[in-house]
């Protein structure tokens, strides 16, 4: 996807500029707050699925966004045992709503592409313990 550098609007008062960055934060954000959501992924390095916090919230986060409309594609990883078409319908849901309600933009789509799927902590644990 190409990126806009913002989203600009004129008032009578002067001009309304949100930058992609923002936008791709707000996505990133309502992204992980639904449950199952583990976090955003920062693509796939050598087979393996990088985990980011939430101090990286934009990536994992692509925006287009024009003059009244944005379109997002996130990319996530979600936790083992969830239903990923449950968890991809609230996350698409979430995101437009908290776009939309936060800048005024049109969410035209969200497309959300499951990169991995996170273990819960006892299962590592056993299974290293396992192979030693």
């Amino acid at each position: 996807m190409d990126q806009i550098l913002e989203q600009e609007a004129k008032t009578d008062l002067g001009t309304i500029k949100i930058a992609n960055e923002v936008v791709a934060i707000i996505a990133g954000l309502a992204a992980t707050e639904i449950e199952g959501v583990a976090g955003m992924s920062g693509g796939i390095a050598g087979g393996i699925t990088e985990l980011l916090g939430r101090k990286n919230l934009a990536k994992g986060v692509k925006v287009e966004v024009g003059e009244k409309e944005a379109a997002v594609d996130l990319y996530i990883v979600v936790n083992f045992g969830v239903r990923i078409p449950d968890v991809a319908i609230k996350v698409q849901e979430n995101v437009k709503k908290a776009i939309e309600g936060m800048t005024g933009l049109q969410v035209v789509e969200v497309n959300v592409h499951v990169q991995g799927v996170v273990f819960p902590q006892e299962t590592r644990d056993e299974e290293t313990s396992r192979v030693r």
